[in-house]
């Protein structure tokens, strides 16, 4: 695997390496010593899926509150996503920056997110399925965030957005 940083501090693009032959490819997409290697939460204790019909739909921008702080590592598999992430560890550098990227069924390449990070991501193509890796198991309670368009973020979506739940759209905008 390739581990590619990105312009906020502690959160990794990676692309597999595919071994390609007549049969087609293989690569290794999940390795938890190379996770603890490069100081990354290799610890993973739930996966999810979710499925999304048209371009255009947002998701986002979530997080779960300390304790519950999650590590995610998100992956497209069928069609394509702009995925994006938010910084929210107070004292961070890179504090209240985003950084989103292509992922696809075809491209493969997956977003590393650590603890302290609101997700979200909008659907290129139609019928989307998304595939997240957690450090931690989902508590409802402690679930939370942002707003999609907050202006004091200024996430540049590529598409106008044709699809966001009620929930998502009234996440309050960063104090």
């Amino acid at each position: 695997m390739l581990f590619l940083p990105t312009e906020v501090s502690g959160a990794w693009l990676i692309e597999p390496e595919l071994i390609s032959d007549e049969r087609g490819s293989f690569a290794r997409t999940w390795c938890a010593h190379e996770f603890e290697e490069r100081g990354l939460n290799p610890r993973l204790l739930q996966c999810n899926i979710s499925t999304n019909r048209l371009r255009g739909t947002v998701r986002g921008m979530h997080f779960q509150r300390e304790p519950h702080a999650e590590a995610k590592l998100v992956r497209c598999t069928r069609g394509a996503i702009f995925d994006v992430i938010v910084d929210l560890r107070s004292g961070s550098p890179t504090y209240c920056r985003w950084a989103g990227q292509e992922l696809s069924a075809d491209n493969h390449r997956m977003f590393y997110i650590p603890e302290g990070f609101a997700h979200g991501f909008q659907t290129l193509t139609d019928d989307v399925e998304v595939f997240y890796q957690m450090s931690r198991e989902f508590v409802p309670g402690v679930s939370c965030g942002v707003r999609w368009d907050d202006p004091a973020i200024g996430i540049r979506w590529p598409s106008p957005i044709s699809i966001i739940s009620e929930r998502d759209q009234t996440w309050p905008e960063l104090p």
